[in-house]
């Protein structure tokens, strides 16, 4: 039976079990797609990772003797949509049979059972074989419950798959080291460099401007950083363990003008594709924890694990709980449209200047940056989600709709009303100062609330908090803040949302 099987481009797992036989009735097939370069308008070193890795996955594939149809972008029978190209070949080929991993975004989930519904032959999905977890295990673990805590969830992984635990207790006596997670970078202790991966891409590069591809972002180079393949993957992680685990956990939070990845893995890009499994990084970092514990304490590698095993499959799992409806959700209904600087970084404000332009630059940012600076400027400034959303799933390298919506949504923007983030994750000037230099030299002033050289985050947080206390006033995490607001005068109030107004409705103006 001449089968024909289908792999996405955040499916470049070399270890799947479809590849343990070499078949001749089985064929492979790859597609560049303006269906998914133009759905969003993507950095340019997204879509050139892109295809790179998957142009090296083929080959990889056809070195093992697989059969392999790869479509390019320019190629002349690429008919740039998903089933218009699946159909071509299954007629080319007399195709008899069709298969697919399942893929981890709703769209093309729909896409693909859409697809197989009309085939006049049989069809199958099989698991990608990457993730902890299954689609729906989040939702049974949950079932039944008001809150869909992480920290529990978390736990649950812990223990499911005993990672940092001794019997039915953690590691060293603690769940969480956060606590730990929260140091200012100072300059000290020295960060390495990042390893630099030079994958050559001129030809994808000149292949995207001749088929006037959109994309936000810069990339001036020939070559490309991040892993493209397996090997590469193993790679970077073994420099992670060697080079930055030791710290990792210390500074995970912390933010620095100088600094684009501080002590941070640039994992996310290769995990996201599959081309290595989360399974496989955590059983290294343990490995190497356990060979250089006198070295590297408890805090730096829970901080890490965390971010793997809870959070990462927790959002999988919340994703998958709540689409389609969750794409949808504007619980604070926020309406305002994003910045234009947000597609330039051409602002005063020092900490979405330096944060946005390295995004920009490097189609990257950490967590907190993500959550702390530019999520919680759109979320202060009421920006509606959906614009969000998209500027987040365009401009970040590592960025599929399965982790950057509940992220973006649900944590930054709290627009799912708390089923991801137990309260709104905003917060003034003072917070940004707390973790960073950003606000040294800086043409504002942290500590100020009113008068044309104050913060603007000061006066947006305190207008954020009044505007939606009908949302947030009974939240019992924000009471605290409430309390404090509810001190301020009538006319310090006053003052404080007319500046809060002036830069929202006037943002290129600071």
């Amino acid at each position: 039976m001449k089968t024909l099987r289908l792999i996405l481009g955040d499916q470049l797992n070399i270890q799947h079990s479809w590849y343990n036989t070499v078949s001749d009735s089985t064929v492979y097939c790859m597609f560049e797609m303006r269906q998914e370069t133009d759905y969003v308008k993507h950095h340019i070193q997204k879509v050139v990772g892109f295809f790179a890795a998957m142009r090296a996955f083929s080959k990889q594939l056809e070195s093992q003797g697989h059969n392999v149809i790869y479509l390019n972008l320019d190629d002349a029978s690429n008919l740039q949509n998903l089933e218009d190209n699946l159909n071509d070949i299954i007629l080319t080929h007399n195709i008899e049979y069709f298969q697919y991993q399942s893929p981890d975004e709703f769209r093309l989930d729909a896409q693909l059972k859409a697809f197989c519904t009309s085939l006049s032959f049989k069809s199958s999905e099989i698991d990608t074989e990457h993730f902890y977890t299954t689609r729906d295990e989040l939702s049974v673990f949950f079932e039944g419950k008001k809150q869909f805590l992480m920290e529990r969830f978390y736990r649950y992984m812990r223990k499911k798959h005993h990672i940092l635990m001794e019997s039915e207790n953690p590691e060293g006596g603690e769940w969480n080291y956060d606590k730990s997670n929260r140091n200012k970078w100072k300059g000290s202790p020295g960060i390495p460099s990042f390893l630099h991966l030079k994958n050559p891409v001129e030809t994808i590069l000149k292949t995207i401007v001749a088929s006037n591809i959109e994309t936000i972002g810069r990339f001036d180079e020939t070559t490309f950083s991040y892993p493209i393949n397996k090997d590469q993957s193993l790679e970077q992680l073994a420099y992670f363990n060697q080079n930055l685990l030791v710290h990792f956990g210390d500074y995970q939070d912390a933010l620095h003008t100088e600094e684009v990845y501080l002590f941070h893995s640039r994992l996310s890009f290769a995990m996201n594709l599959k081309l290595i499994s989360p399974k496989e990084i955590i059983d290294a970092v343990l490995d190497h924890y356990r060979s250089n514990s006198d070295a590297i304490s408890i805090s730096q590698v829970e901080g890490f694990i965390r971010q793997v095993i809870g959070w990462r499959e927790y959002m999988r799992g919340m994703y998958w709980a709540q689409m389609p409806q969750y794409k949808a959700l504007n619980t604070l209904d926020n309406h305002n449209p994003i910045p234009e600087f947000f597609w330039t970084g051409d602002t005063k404000m020092n900490c979405l200047n330096k944060t946005i332009n390295n995004s920009l630059d490097n189609a990257y940012a950490h967590h907190i940056q993500r959550l702390m600076i530019t999520g919680n400027y759109l979320l202060l400034t009421q920006t509606h989600p959906d614009a969000v959303d998209e500027w987040y799933l365009g401009i970040y390298i590592d960025a599929l709709e399965w982790v950057q919506l509940p992220n973006t949504r649900g944590m930054s923007q709290f627009a799912d009303g708390g089923l991801i983030a137990t309260k709104p994750y905003v917060s003034s000037g003072s917070y940004i100062n707390k973790m960073s230099n950003y606000c040294n030299g800086c043409a504002y002033k942290v500590k100020e609330r009113l008068g044309e050289n104050a913060c603007p985050f000061n006066s947006l947080y305190w207008n954020f908090l009044d505007d939606k206390r009908p949302q947030l006033a009974a939240n019992f995490r924000m009471k605290m803040m409430y309390s404090v607001l509810n001190k301020f005068s009538k006319e310090e109030l006053i003052a404080m949302k007319l500046r809060a107004s002036q830069i929202i409705e006037s943002p290129e103006k600071f």
